[in-house]
């Protein structure tokens, strides 16, 4: 990163006033500010907090495509960062900014790091955060993949499909609730057997206020309608909370076409040759006119 003019001077005196803070924004937009100064700092609308206990390790850094990468660590504090927000997920992948600073003027200041969080650790009160650099998702793999579900996620851009159009969504109140994973209703009934398999329950209100699961399974009964999530939620449910239930999508060109009408936008490939055609040999009764296999 470059140093500006005024905090290149400061360091040259060879006698320095610095610090470092950080800043945290979780993917709610919830914002956060750290220091290992011995008091509160403030510069870009954020507040540093000097008694938070959050403290980082030695930036490992380079040239070219290398991925940058660092620690922190900090004390679980409930007017910070509580554990019970770390256990719920609300901190996965929080964007994270890391500043030099001159705290006795914090105009003179560099950033030597931007990235997000990655897996965190907690153990006896305490916390320990992997810290990526803006390089890391060159590590993921990207393209098209040549399969035969498709390969867009439900309601992405790719997908293209609305999911405000009625009747492929619904907000309700919880009615039963079991182990953060199984939803139970008397009277939701307007969607067909496993119309929201495979879909996404999304909390609106309550303790897990944004927390989303997946959902496994979508029985209608006599009873009423009973849900599972493959995962159990991070943080309590209550009866009565809000949710929002999605339809859910198995990724098939017939679903596509018959469920959401939206096949034109189907990524997937349902006529390519499955592995079993690798095996495929002639046999007598069959037309060996070197055409096409698929219907």
């Amino acid at each position: 990163m470059a140093v500006g003019e005024a905090l290149q001077a400061h360091l040259d005196t060879g006698t320095t006033t610095l610090c470092r803070c950080w800043a945290l924004v979780r993917p709610d937009g919830t914002q956060f500010g750290f220091t290992d100064h011995d008091r509160d700092l403030s510069f870009e609308g954020i507040t540093f907090r000097a008694d938070s206990g959050l403290s980082a390790a030695a930036i490992g850094q380079g040239t070219g495509l290398a991925v940058d990468n660092t620690e922190a660590v900090g004390v679980l504090s409930d007017a910070a960062l509580r554990e019970e927000d770390i256990r719920a997920g609300r901190f996965d992948a929080a964007e994270v900014t890391a500043w030099l600073v001159n705290w006795a003027d914090v105009a003179q200041r560099m950033v030597q790091f931007r990235g997000t969080l990655g897996e965190i650790k907690r153990s006896d009160g305490a916390f320990q955060a992997e810290l990526r650099g803006l390089t890391e998702p060159l590590n993921q793999p990207v393209g098209r993949v040549y399969q035969t579900p498709c390969s867009a996620v439900l309601g992405d851009a790719q997908c293209g499909f609305d999911l405000q159009t009625p009747g492929y969504a619904t907000e309700v109140a919880v009615e039963t609730v079991a182990d953060q994973k199984l939803f139970g209703f008397a009277a939701l009934d307007g969607f067909d057997d496993r119309w929201f398999e495979r879909g996404r329950l999304t909390v609106l209100d309550g303790a897990a206020t944004g927390l989303i699961g997946m959902i496994k399974n979508d029985r209608l009964s006599g009873d009423g309608r009973s849900l599972e999530l493959w995962q159990a939620l991070r943080a309590p449910v209550a009866v009565g909370d809000l949710i929002r239930i999605e339809a859910g999508c198995d990724k098939r060109a017939e679903t596509c076409r018959l469920k959401f009408d939206n096949f034109l936008n189907f990524r997937g490939f349902p006529h390519i040759p499955g592995e079993d055609w690798l095996m495929a040999y002639p046999t007598d009764g069959q037309l060996h006119d070197g055409g096409s296999l698929a219907e």
